[in-house]
Formats: C-alpha cells, sequence, structure tokens
C-alpha cells in the first residue's frame, strides 16, 4: 500500500478534505497534520473490550490518539468499534460503556465539543426495512440500542450507518430491481410506495436509511441524524456476482454523490443531507473470497482510478487522474455541427494551438470533425490543468483514460507529457456553468463543493476519500 506521505498527497490532489480512518494510525495522523483534511479515526473492535471496562484505559487511548495529534490533525469524531452488534456481538454489553468511557476522556480535555463519539452500525440490524414505516432494530439489542440512542442524543451526536444497496439487491432474490439499487431513473409506477405513509422511494439507499430514522422513532428518538459511514459498489467479482462490475460501481458511486450534494435528503426528511463516506479509497487485494471483496475501491494502489466518476449535474467530475493519464475526447454519437462549432471554439478563443491538425501535420487523418475535436478538447483540457468543467463544451466532450494517441499524432497528456499551458483566461463552455460554484461538498476537481456529502474512501486501515 501507499505509505502515508503518498495516501495524504493523494487525499489533497483529490480535494478530499474528510477522511475515516479504520484506527488511530500515528503515522497516518501525523502525514494529515496541518492540511485541513477532517478526519474520523476509530476504535478497532479488538480494543473495544478493554476501554469499555476500564476508564484509565480509555483515558490513555484518548491521550495517545487524539490529545497527541490535535490540533494539528483536525479530528472530528471517534468511532467506536465497527459494527460490533453484528460482527462482535460478545463485546455487545461494553459497547455503551466504551463510548460513555471515551467521551468523557474528551470532556476532561475540553473537546468533547468538536470531536462526536458514536459507533458505525450494520444495516442488518434492522429488521422489515420495508416499508421503511415499518422498520425497526431487532428487538434483541434493544438494551444496547436504547441507551446508545440517548448517549447520542445526549451528546449531540449521530448515528452512524453502513449502508450497500448492492448486498441488499444481491440478497432480494431478483424481487429489487437493478436500476432501482443504483439510483437509475424509474418510471412513477415501479417507483416502491410505503402504503402507510403514501411516500415514494425511488432507490434502495433512501430507502434504508429512512427505516433507520422510523426504527429511531419506534424508541422514541427523534432527533438524532445519521451519517453514512460506509456505501459503494463492488467493481469486479467473480462468477457468482455478475453486477459487480466497473460501469454499476461507477454509475452507484456517481449518482450517489448527486443524490447527495443536491440535498433532496430522503422521502422522510427531504431536504435534509444524509452526510456519505464511499467505500474505499483503495482496492485491497489480499481481501478473502469473494472477488468482490478486493474490489470497492476508487484507486488502484498505485494511484490509478479504477473508473472515472461522472456528475453531469455539475461539469465532469471525476476521480483525479494521478497518473497524468486521463485525457478529454468528443462523445460517442454527439451532433457534428455542435463538435465542429466547439473545435472552431477551441481553436480560436479557447487559444488551442490547433497547428496539427493542418493538411500535412501529424494529426490531421483521420481528417473528420471527430478526431480533430477530440484533439482539441484535449489540448484545451491539459492546457487548463485538467481542472473541473473543462472538458464539457456544450457537452459534446467527456473524460476518458485511453490515450487517443495514433500513430506519430501524440496527444498532450500522453505519456506524462503535458500540453503548453497558455495564459489564456476563457474557459469552456460548460453545460451549466453556474453549477461549477462549488455549492456544496463533494471533493473531487478543483473545488470542493459543501453541503455534506463526506466522500469516505478506505485505505488498508482505512482511509476515507
Amino acid at each position: 500500500m501507499p505509505s502515508p506521505t503518498q495516501v495524504v498527497a493523494l487525499l489533497k490532489a483529490q480535494n478530499v478534505w474528510h477522511v475515516r480512518l479504520y484506527d488511530a494510525d500515528r503515522a497516518m495522523l501525523l502525514a494529515l497534520a496541518n492540511t485541513g483534511i477532517q478526519v474520523t479515526i476509530s476504535v478497532p473492535n479488538e480494543q473495544l473490550l478493554g476501554i469499555g471496562q476500564s476508564n484509565a484505559t480509555a483515558a490513555n487511548w484518548v491521550a495517545r490518539n487524539v490529545i497527541a495529534h490535535v490540533p494539528a490533525t483536525t479530528i472530528t469524531a471517534i468511532a467506536v468499534g465497527s459494527e460490533v452488534l453484528t460482527a462482535l456481538p460478545n463485546a455487545a454489553p461494553v459497547l455503551v460503556s466504551a463510548l460513555k468511557l471515551i467521551h468523557s476522556a474528551l470532556v476532561a480535555s475540553n473537546l468533547d465539543s468538536q470531536i462526536k463519539v458514536s459507533t458505525p452500525h450494520s444495516s442488518s440490524i434492522i429488521l422489515d426495512s420495508f416499508p421503511p414505516s415499518q422498520a425497526f432494530f431487532n428487538r434483541s439489542w434493544d438494551p444496547v440500542m436504547v441507551p446508545l440512542l440517548k448517549f447520542l442524543q445526549s451528546t449531540g451526536s449521530y448515528l452512524m450507518l453502513n449502508v450497500f444497496p448492492y448486498y441488499d439487491y444481491m440478497q432480494s432474490n431478483n424481487v429489487i430491481p437493478l436500476d432501482y439499487a443504483l439510483f437509475r431513473p424509474l418510471p412513477p409506477n415501479k417507483e416502491a410506495v410505503d402504503a402507510n405513509t403514501l411516500l415514494h422511494y425511488t432507490n434502495v439507499f433512501d430507502a434504508i436509511v429512512d427505516a433507520a430514522y422510523f426504527s429511531m422513532s419506534y424508541l422514541n428518538i427523534t432527533n438524532v441524524p445519521i451519517v453514512v459511514t460506509e456505501s459503494g459498489w463492488p467493481s469486479k467479482g467473480d462468477s457468482s456476482e455478475p453486477d459487480a462490475t466497473v460501469d454499476n460501481a461507477n454509475t452507484y458511486n456517481s449518482n450517489l454523490i448527486k443524490h447527495v450534494i443536491n440535498n433532496t435528503g430522503t422521502p422522510k426528511h427531504p431536504g435534509i443531507t444524509v452526510s456519505t463516506y464511499i467505500y474505499e479509497l483503495y482496492n485491497e487485494d489480499l481481501r478473502p473470497s469473494p472477488l468482490s471483496e478486493k474490489n470497492w475501491g476508487l484507486f488502484d494502489a498505485n494511484g490509478t482510478p479504477v473508473y472515472i466518476l461522472h456528475l453531469t449535474a455539475a461539469g465532469t467530475v471525476f476521480a483525479n487522474d494521478t497518473t497524468n493519464q486521463t485525457f478529454c475526447v468528443a462523445k460517442d454519437g454527439a451532433d457534428p455541427k455542435m463538435l465542429q462549432a466547439a473545435l472552431d471554439w477551441a481553436c480560436g478563443p479557447g487559444k488551442v494551438d490547433c497547428s496539427p491538425l493542418l493538411q500535412g501535420q501529424p494529426c490531421y487523418e483521420p481528417d473528420n470533425v471527430v478526431s480533430h475535436s477530440t484533439y482539441a478538447f484535449n489540448a484545451y483540457f491539459q492546457q487548463m490543468g485538467k481542472s473541473t468543467g473543462t472538458c464539457d463544451f456544450k457537452g459534446v466532450a467527456t473524460i476518458s483514460t485511453t490515450d487517443p494517441s495514433h500513430g506519430s499524432c501524440i496527444f498532450p497528456g500522453s505519456l506524462g507529457k503535458n500540453g503548453t499551458i497558455t495564459n489564456g483566461t476563457s474557459l469552456a463552455p460548460s453545460s451549466n456553468d453556474t453549477s461549477l460554484g462549488c455549492p456544496t461538498q463533494y471533493f473531487y476537481g478543483s473545488c470542493s463543493f459543501t453541503t455534506s456529502v463526506i466522500i469516505g474512501a478506505f485505505l488498508m486501515t482505512a482511509v476515507f476519500l
């Protein structure tokens, strides 16, 4: 795996400002110091029993893993354990005690207002999750969930929930349509309707989150928000996982991002953003079978994007090209007249050097508008530093990881060669220029959108994007 400094370099290159670690690795926390990146650290499950039974052990953990690093490292939350009720049920009796003791140590250091304490749950603790209005937490966990929720309420913290529509889809025996799991548009007659509330659900993610809200309300807790601490889709699977594909992973995560940053909320709580971490930053090739377990990452360990994320409502947003190997190309099926107009713009006001496209020059052939506009689009994209919104051209261009160079025609950005950067201040026309002003909080591209999608991407000890 990359070193902590390499991980932080990738996060900064991606404009990622929120990460979650699966532990409190000292080298990682030191590398994150003075970056402004907000960090959720974790108490590993194997340390839970000791911390939950000893005030001194909890205080020592906070001293070593929190006090030693703040304020240089911006720690904003502590996740105590991970899916304890389902993964380590024998530790459940001390879970709430562990949260309280960690919180008490923060109070003693006057850090409790800036660092929240919670514990991530698997969504499988919710039974009968559809319709959401009838959902409830597994009653056998009431002795834990009731005091836990009261603790979260009293400390102003939030319920951490891991939401994986991929697994709900896989386990539904074809009852859940793939489009419903992937946030793809559904005709009104295909939307799921909660007969008790008449709320319409267009995706699995919202249904699970609302099921958690309703489950809390049945325990008389109505003011604890939810943060999704893991969500994603695998890009590769074995023969029993045909829907673990690059296309589906790209579709899910791209649509998830759009869903969160659009402030749509859920049907039960419209307009209330559900902050969400994407699982995960890197593929983990040493994980045990099935194959999908190794392939949840947005990046390979060398920093190469597994796929390009698209956020069409706000221009093209992508997993940054840390290897200088992303290109801007003409979109398949684009209107030739629009391509020609965009080509004229790039070679004129866009200040692209289009001389290689002249007859007798290396990029003249093939002599057609698709080939020529691809060269011009990419040259502009490279000279503008591949910044967000510079590969759109009124919707006729798109990002590609395939080098479009051919023969003696070497495209700017190919093989690590950057296009000549000019001082031109014009920007390529975008499909929605006003949306590029960073109003929300997605952390890719040249600016960070600011409504509260926290893209979580894990490193082996779990770093989030």
